[in-house]
């Protein structure tokens, strides 16, 4: 163990010594080219020297650079953090302004279709223009608030339309608000046409979230996807005839079924409403 240990010893002193020389002969070499003594000899012994210098080097630049690389990253990591912070913030602006921005096209969207009706039956219905100021969801009712009332001549019964069709009906009226409830209420009963069938039928609310259901439904009436219901006028007249009020989205039925299992969506965008007509009409008798 002792005479292992002398060796190390001893190889330790050479590599020592050896990179001493290599060092002094290092600055021999650069004294003499400066002073431009021995210029070809010397290029020669110092291309030698580089060469011997170089695996030296090189293992210190790879135990230094990883530990420089380090350094500086701490150094900078304060500064990251900051602009990582920045660009956080500066996104959630972003994201602000463009669904303001969409909010707006929306509200404007919707006011241009109400100022014009494209349905013949309402064309000689005076209307009253509310922004929606509140909702009331549950699992089964589904009303929203309006900001125009009975002051505005608002009253109980009256049918609620936006730019593509029947939102629902006003359902309670009071001096500056009124309530309504949507096609999507479990309370909601619809007597609808089926297309240019002419065909009649019922539509109810399920709940919010729910797709319509269509009874009364013939087996063998002939439906199709997309196919439009509009309002009857039936039904004790709650409604005026010809206002679009959903279009089918499926339907099925079994041989011995007396009726087709009919299911619809409303035209009217339900979960977007920003301003809808009130439409001052009241059934007959």
């Amino acid at each position: 163990m002792a005479k292992r240990r002398g060796t190390r010893a001893r190889r330790a002193r050479r590599s020592g010594w050896g990179i001493g020389l290599l060092v002094l002969l290092s600055i021999t070499i650069i004294t003499l080219d400066y002073r431009g003594d021995l210029r070809g000899s010397i290029s020669g012994a110092r291309r030698a020297a580089a060469d011997a210098l170089s695996p030296l080097q090189q293992g210190v630049d790879d135990v230094l650079h990883p530990v420089g690389s380090f350094l500086a990253g701490a150094v900078h990591y304060g500064s990251l953090q900051q602009q990582n912070a920045k660009l956080r913030h500066q996104l959630q602006q972003d994201r602000g302004a463009l669904a303001q921005a969409q909010s707006l096209r929306t509200t404007a969207s919707q006011l241009a279709a109400l100022e014009h009706l494209p349905w013949s039956v309402v064309a000689a219905i005076p209307t009253v223009t509310a922004s929606v100021i509140g909702s009331n969801p549950s699992n089964f009712e589904a009303t929203i608030v309006l900001d125009k009332g009975a002051a505005q001549g608002i009253a109980a019964g009256m049918p609620v339309v936006d730019g593509n069709g029947l939102v629902g009906r006003v359902v309670q009226a009071v001096r500056s608000q009124c309530t309504v409830q949507l096609l999507t209420d479990v309370r909601t009963v619809v007597s609808v046409d089926l297309g240019a069938t002419g065909n009649p039928a019922t539509l109810v609310g399920t709940g919010p979230g729910s797709p319509l259901q269509v009874e009364y439904v013939s087996p063998t009436i002939r439906l199709r996807r997309g196919m439009l219901l509009t309002t009857s006028g039936q039904q004790l007249g709650l409604f005026p005839r010809g206002i679009p009020v959903a279009e089918i989205t499926g339907f099925h039925s079994t041989p011995s079924a007396t009726d087709q299992t009919v299911q619809a969506r409303p035209v009217a965008d339900l979960r977007s409403l920003a301003y809808v007509d009130v439409l001052q009409w009241e059934p007959p008798g």
